[in-house]
């Protein structure tokens, strides 16, 4: 396939999935929009247990225990509690940081589909929180990770000259990653600006810290494709590959962004 087909493919798959994506966030009924996610996630759940080289059957297991345990989190009503955010926050801020210095293989297939949980669960979660304080709130902090691979791209095909990760993703570039950060400090000023206030420091730090979650989470994945020998997690989205491809920064972004809405709310 050459690059214009590809790039087309691309653009297609991506105008459907946004497309479903904010249909199901602004008119969906609560159980729809759950309905809509976990589809989602139990999907991202099939994938995760292919990169621990599981068979079909036991791939398929995983993905229904992961549909089931889904529909009991939900069921529990636990979605609005800093508990529930937590462990992500410090997979995300002690683990992964960790393990990417230190360029750990993969756990064992036990050990890898409970982490698989541990970072589904509580995006499940965050997604249902977020949408039911707003969603726009939802909209909002899942553009962050948009916004930041979006101008990564651009700037580091510009500027790019020094490889961020080269062991991990050799695409990736430092001046892409502040190119990230600059477009991320502006989204900030943007949404400020568009709630009738100033950019402060509050909202300005939470920004860039879920921009570097993004970063993690897309360097995280990467790493564990490059363990398990794929390129793509799937090929579930035509021209994007798999689920976990396109969830990835959201997996690191989306329970944060739900426990700091919690903490600051409280603390507010």
């Amino acid at each position: 396939m050459n690059n214009w087909s590809n790039l087309s493919l691309r653009l297609a798959t991506a105008a459907v999935l946004i497309a479903a994506f904010l249909s199901a966030l602004f008119f969906a009924p609560a159980p729809v929009w759950f309905a809509f996610v976990t589809l989602f996630l139990t999907a991202g759940a099939w994938e995760w247990a292919g990169l621990f080289k599981l068979p079909p059957r036991a791939r398929a297991a995983y993905a229904v225990l992961t549909l089931v345990l889904s529909a009991l989190l939900a069921s529990a009503d636990i979605a609005g509690l800093a508990v529930a955010y937590w462990p992500s926050l410090l997979i995300w801020v002690a683990l992964v940081p960790i393990w990417l210095w230190r360029g750990w293989p993969l756990p064992a297939a036990a050990w890898g589909l409970l982490l698989g949980w541990l970072l589904l669960m509580p995006t499940l979660l965050a997604l249902l929180h977020l949408r039911a304080e707003s969603p726009w709130l939802l909209l909002i902090v899942a553009a962050i990770a948009i916004v930041a691979d979006t101008a990564a791209y651009f700037a580091g095909r510009r500027f790019g000259r020094h490889k961020l990760a080269p062991t991990i993703s050799p695409g990736k570039t430092r001046e892409g990653a502040l190119g990230g950060a600059v477009a991320v400090v502006a989204y900030a000023a943007i949404v400020a600006r568009a709630g009738g206030h100033a950019l402060n420091i509050t909202l300005l730090a939470a920004f860039l810290a879920l921009f570097v979650l993004s970063v993690l989470g897309d360097l995280f994945e990467s790493w564990l494709k490059r363990r398990a020998g794929v390129k793509d997690s799937g090929n579930l989205l035509p021209g994007h590959g798999g689920v976990l491809d396109r969830i990835d920064s959201q997996l690191a972004v989306l329970p944060v962004a739900a426990l700091l809405w919690i903490v600051l709310g409280a603390s507010g």
